[in-house]
């Protein structure tokens, strides 16, 4: 096999993953936007949406740690 044919052969995924992650990115940012008391507050909420999965798996381990 020519390493053409071996290059266009290779494992790809369809991006189910991207839109979820797009779509809880999109409601992380309407939640933290809509909590916001100020201007400071919506940069900050803004900051947070970009790194959702990271709080939730923070709080999903600390829930079950006890």
């Amino acid at each position: 096999m020519s390493e053409t044919m071996q290059r266009r052969t290779g494992v790809r995924s369809a991006g189910g993953g991207d839109a979820v992650y797009g779509l809880g990115a999109i409601g992380a940012l309407a939640h933290y936007i809509s909590q916001a008391d100020s201007f400071g507050a919506g940069v900050i909420g803004m900051l947070k949406a970009l790194v959702w999965p990271a709080f939730m798996v923070y709080d999903l381990f600390r829930f079950i740690s006890g």
